[in-house]
């Protein structure tokens, strides 16, 4: 969640330096409550409330409790196979011994390779669900910025408090969320 809360900072720092290189365009007047271009967003404000996001972290709990799930039941068969041998172990000559702990060695490092390489898959799905979350604020931003003629935009956050206070006149998370949420509608109809 703090990774989101960062890159959601970086997104709002970026889309305004971009919208401020773009190029020369004729700007839209400045509304009165824009105070020389300069607003904010609470992002945690925007985390919470945006659809999107709301999709993605479910998504990742899902695939995150699927997995958990599934290693579960595999570490369960595992001690299952375990404990049939440690019960049996007195039964079995030497050559049977040890074929059987071979291959109980070998099924363990299966599953720690299975737990390792999980972890990663759902690491890498988070690093690609963030990077399109990246994506899909940068250019709502650059395409709001020159709507509304600001020449920067600030986030706020409790969890990352880089900006400690901000007149609420300056304050444009409800107008982002809606038309964020707008878009998002749009393109995922039925959700």
């Amino acid at each position: 969640m703090r990774s989101l809360i960062i890159t959601l900072s970086i997104i709002i720092a970026t889309a305004t330096a971009n919208a401020q290189t773009a190029p020369a365009t004729t700007a839209p007047a400045q509304s009165a409550d824009n105070k020389g271009g300069i607003v904010y967003i609470n992002s945690d404000t925007l985390l919470s409330k945006y659809a999107y996001y709301a999709a993605i972290k479910t998504k990742m709990q899902t695939l995150s409790q699927s997995a958990q799930t599934e290693l579960a039941a595999k570490g369960q068969a595992f001690q299952k196979k375990v404990a049939a041998y440690q019960k049996s172990v007195n039964s079995l000559n030497l050559a049977q011994r040890t074929a059987t702990e071979k291959r109980l060695q070998k099924e363990q490092q299966d599953l720690q390779e299975l737990s390792q390489n999980t972890a990663k898959q759902l690491q890498d799905e988070q690093e690609a669900q963030n990077s399109k979350l990246y994506d899909k604020l940068a250019a709502y931003l650059k395409t709001y910025c020159k709507t509304k003629g600001y020449k920067i935009v600030l986030t706020y956050s409790k969890a990352n408090p880089a900006m400690l206070y901000g007149d609420d006149s300056l304050d444009v998370t409800n107008d982002v969320l809606v038309g964020l949420n707008d878009e998002y509608k749009k393109e995922n109809p039925g959700k």
